[in-house]
């Protein structure tokens, strides 16, 4: 009598590959289903649902390399729903909510943010640092994509806050999304936390920070966003002074050890 084999779907090896691309297929979803509630003019559930799949754009990666589970095919897979996600679904619902008013002038503007945003995963692909070179892992060349989308919808996420500072905010959309679009191809370094290294006596506070963040989300969601929107945009200039910083003492670096090696 034959012993009883069990079913399974994948290989106990192939297991932690799924986490991570259930997360990347999960925001793919909640951005595909976004500029459907754009569409019903719901923009307040349609930028939430980006903001939930920028979340999950950032836990994907991280818990893959945790687990061990980075793989060619999970690559690939993040940067196609990471332009479905934020190279069509945001701009879409900017379209719906102002940029229609533009007319052909509007759709000119949301074709320019979805083609630079298309290039900028194309060139993010194909990045790759030497091994001196280990220092600029801290740094993007460019916006990310989950970031510009975030920050085209600054005009809307503005409009549905509480603030009332007398601006007629809806007159910078278009200009917003071209100069995003912009910093998405450029090579402008901007700050990357992937390679941060966090002490264990610093989690505690850490934890903290994340725990009033969740909070501040939960109860003042576009508020919040909007004040981390223009804290981001303040941090690029300071990210560039920080990057010529370090490549000065880089190359300073690499012409003493030469000079030691004719010597």
């Amino acid at each position: 009598m034959e012993p009883n084999k069990k079913f399974k779907l994948v290989t106990s090896k192939k297991t932690r590959y799924l986490l991570p691309n259930i997360l990347t297929l999960g925001g793919v979803c909640l951005g595909i289903s976004s500029i459907k509630f754009s569409i019903d003019g719901n923009f307040n559930l349609a930028v939430t649902l980006i903001l939930l799949a920028a979340i999950l754009d950032a836990l994907d990666g991280r818990v893959a390399r945790l687990i061990k589970g980075t793989s060619e095919f999970g690559k690939e897979l993040d940067s196609l729903t990471d332009f479905v996600s934020f190279g069509i679904a945001p701009v879409l619902i900017l379209y719906f909510w102002e940029l229609n008013n533009y007319g052909k002038l509007g759709w000119a503007i949301a074709l320019i943010y979805s083609v630079c945003c298309v290039l900028r995963l194309a060139r993010f692909n194909l990045t790759k640092n030497e091994n001196d070179q280990d220092w600029k892992n801290n740094f993007f060349e460019g916006i990310p994509s989950p970031a510009g989308g975030l920050l085209i919808l600054t005009p809307l996420i503005y409009d549905l806050t509480e603030f009332n500072l007398n601006l007629n905010i809806k007159s910078f959309t278009p200009f917003l999304t071209i100069l995003i679009a912009l910093l998405l191809v450029s090579k402008i370094p901007t700050p990357s936390l992937k390679k941060i290294s966090i002490s264990s006596k610093t989690t505690v506070f850490l934890l903290l920070t994340a725990g009033i963040i969740f909070i501040a989300l939960l109860f003042y969601t576009f508020e919040t966003l909007l004040v981390f929107g223009v804290i981001y945009l303040i941090s690029i200039p300071l990210s560039i002074l920080i990057y010529k910083k370090q490549e000065k003492k880089h190359s300073s670096k690499i012409s003493d050890e030469d000079h030691e090696d004719v010597l």
